[in-house]
């Protein structure tokens, strides 16, 4: 017996390059940086400089579930934890070299340390926590897809959202600040981060639909998870 073609789809690899390069946009800049601003009855804010746009690696991973299902997305996970791997060893490479004798290089020197001289615990945070809450959140939206038979695609996007956003954000605050940031600043970045992405899910939802609904029909597809194997150590689809 002739084994079957693989298919070729139309948008598949753009679609895995974007969430690669959000990813490390948004693990590269501004992860470790606290910001915090002033909100009507809120008061003050604190947050994570990268939470307006880490949250749309979680609307890829969603897209990427529902359309090609959970082993192609499965492979885009795996993709991006090695592009994070290998930013992460590049960084280190790149702050660790010695830098040329002269005085305008030995302050570039220090904007280089500040910028990419991340701590072992915040790589080690980011990469743990995405790949953890990536996970998570493909696993529930496949589960959930099959369990509502392909209904209520709002109520699977933010429920699949709020597990991989619970473990993301809880494993990578905990495993990179704890007992550097003050307990309560922890709890505050975290609650704000957390609602903040839920939210951002919530009001993104129309395009994210849209979106669906345009590969679905473009790729002649609307994968159902019946007979997967959910092991994340693998890369067959």
């Amino acid at each position: 017996m002739n084994k079957a073609e693989p298919r070729n789809f139309k948008y598949y690899d753009l679609i895995m390059a974007a969430c690669v390069c959000v990813l490390l946009c948004a693990n590269l800049i501004g992860p470790a940086k606290a910001a915090q601003v002033d909100l009507p009855l809120l008061g003050t804010v604190t947050f994570g400089a990268d939470l307006f746009f880490f949250p749309i690696s979680y609307i890829f991973g969603d897209v990427l579930t529902e359309v090609y299902g959970y082993g192609r997305d499965r492979r885009v996970v795996w993709a991006g934890f090695g592009a994070l791997a290998f930013a992460a060893f590049m960084a280190f490479v790149i702050v660790n070299l010695p830098p040329a004798r002269n005085a305008f290089m030995d302050g570039y020197q220090q904007h280089v340390e500040a910028m990419f001289g991340n701590t072992w615990r915040v790589v080690a945070a980011s990469m743990i926590a995405f790949a953890a809450g990536s996970f998570a959140n493909s696993f529930v939206m496949a589960k959930m897809k099959v369990a509502t038979a392909g209904r209520f695609l709002w109520a699977r996007i933010v429920g699949s959202t709020a597990v991989g956003q619970l473990l993301d954000t809880g494993l990578f605050l905990t495993i990179a600040f704890w007992g550097i940031w003050p307990q309560e600043q922890l709890l505050a970045v975290f609650v704000a981060q957390y609602f903040f992405k839920l939210i951002w899910e919530a009001v993104l939802y129309p395009v994210t639909a849209r979106f669906v609904a345009f590969l679905k029909k473009a790729e002649g597809l609307d994968h159902y998870d019946r007979d997967t194997n959910f092991n994340p150590f693998t890369l067959k689809v």
